[in-house]
């Protein structure tokens, strides 16, 4: 039989979330590893600064992800090393490369079980943001996320700022609102997300990255007023 690796992933990240804004991209994801049901680790990062001008997002299997990252710091360090000169990558240049190794994988028969956000730019200095899966299918959009964020973060997202808002028109408080309302969203209706999330900024400026960011205020108590919640009164 071939070498194989995570056929069955055990330790999984859940949703990564991300938007763009005119001046740049942010992107989230909590701080949760879960072994199965089980809430098992609460402080594992699952953003990734890549140069300090992009950010990736790992969604999917912890370990497979452990490994992408050492990936992308063996480029970074070929890249600062590079007879060419400065770093030369941009987040762009980091997608098609993550797709590629993907793809590669998947026609392995020997896939990692990730799904990725990459925030950056493009080469014309435009904000970008797009996606990659284990098969090594991408996707770009004003505003993406992985696993369960698909179906709850990104329709507040769309309401918010619908495909034909200008980008121009997005500005980042906007967006870093938008992103915070959509880790609300998750904590509450996704059994396998956490309040702790980490968040970055991706600007020309550089990354403005925090990781230990928390959710305030949040409380389970509104759920004592739903009828069928908890021990119930004759």
């Amino acid at each position: 039989m071939p070498t194989t690796h995570t056929q069955s992933p055990t330790v999984t990240g859940t949703s990564v979330v991300a938007v763009k804004f005119n001046e740049g991209v942010v992107i989230a994801a909590d701080n949760l590893a879960s072994y199965g049901s089980l809430a098992r680790f609460t402080d594992v990062k699952r953003l990734r600064t890549f140069d300090n001008t992009s950010v990736v997002g790992f969604g999917g299997d912890v370990s497979d992800m452990q490994y992408i990252d050492r990936l992308l710091n063996s480029l970074d360090i070929r890249e600062n090393y590079s007879t060419y000169g400065e770093h030369t990558l941009n987040g762009k240049n980091l997608h098609t490369y993550l797709s590629k190794v993907m793809y590669k994988r998947r026609s392995e028969f020997d896939p990692l079980w990730n799904h990725m956000l990459v925030a950056g730019f493009d080469g014309q200095g435009k904000p970008f943001l797009s996606s990659v899966d284990l098969l090594g299918t991408t996707f770009s959009a004003p505003s993406l996320a992985t696993g369960f964020g698909a179906h709850l973060a990104v329709p507040v997202l769309r309401r918010l700022f619908p495909d034909d808002m200008p980008l121009e028109e997005v500005k980042k408080e906007q967006a870093i609102e938008a992103i915070k309302q959509c880790m609300k969203v998750l904590f509450y209706r996704d059994a396998r997300s956490l309040d702790r999330y980490s968040i970055a900024v991706v600007t020309k400026d550089g990354v403005e990255l925090k990781e230990d960011e928390k959710l305030e205020a949040q409380s389970w108590a509104f759920a004592e007023g739903i009828r069928g919640y908890g021990t119930q009164v004759a």
